[in-house]
């Protein structure tokens, strides 16, 4: 049996809300084994995406968030490789604005387990940074992908369209900080961490938002 991994790709573009446009590092995961694996957010250039897949058969293309940094390559992705498009609908508002004429090609719900190389990632709900946010929970990876709901140092951003700064602050206390300690937190930009490494501050935003 093949040996599940995380692969980690740095990719470079823009990120567009409100009037504003900013220059961006996205983190692309891609995990899977030899045979197969599962893209989470496909961001800025689905060439390089497709080769860090290296022939493997892609199963889906989860998004964390319809913010279009995060969604940017990710038509682009299921054209080449014919893997499904998966999202939140909170945030087909969000997706629209990017892809107007192209519709994701499933949903994401709470709870809903999506399987790659036998391993199960839990589709976890944590609105806030934007309504359809979620994070994916692989606890045989010892691992929670968190988009831009969680980073090293803090919440994701709520100063723009669609976000809530008390709603993202409630996802992460209910939905996170209930997870081991040791699991790592892999996140849509910027460094990895842990829950225990984030737990002590993040009660100090907890603290702010209610």
């Amino acid at each position: 049996m093949s040996t599940v991994r995380v692969d980690h790709l740095i990719t470079s573009g823009t990120f567009s809300l409100d009037g504003g446009t900013w220059e961006v590092d996205n983190n692309v995961w891609i995990v899977g084994d030899e045979d197969e694996a599962l893209v989470v957010d496909a961001a800025h250039d689905a060439d390089a995406i497709a080769r860090a897949l290296d022939g493997r058969r892609l199963t889906a293309i989860v998004c964390t968030h319809a913010h279009d940094d995060h969604i940017d390559a990710a038509p682009a992705l299921a054209e080449a490789t014919g893997a499904p498009v998966l999202l939140h609908p909170d945030d087909r508002p969000l997706w629209d604005l990017t892809h107007p004429g192209r519709a994701p090609d499933g949903e994401l719900a709470d709870g809903r387990t999506l399987t790659v190389a036998g391993t199960g990632l839990t589709v976890l709900h944590t609105p806030g940074h934007a309504p359809g946010a979620v994070c994916l929970y692989a606890p045989a990876l010892g691992t929670v992908f968190t988009g831009d709901t969680l980073f090293a140092g803090g919440p994701g951003a709520t100063g723009r369209s669609f976000s809530h700064f008390p709603t993202i602050i409630d996802s992460i206390r209910d939905r996170l900080l209930t997870l081991p300690p040791e699991t790592v937190v892999r996140t849509g930009h910027g460094e990895s961490t842990t829950i225990g490494a984030e737990a002590p501050h993040l009660q100090e935003w907890i603290d702010r938002g209610h």
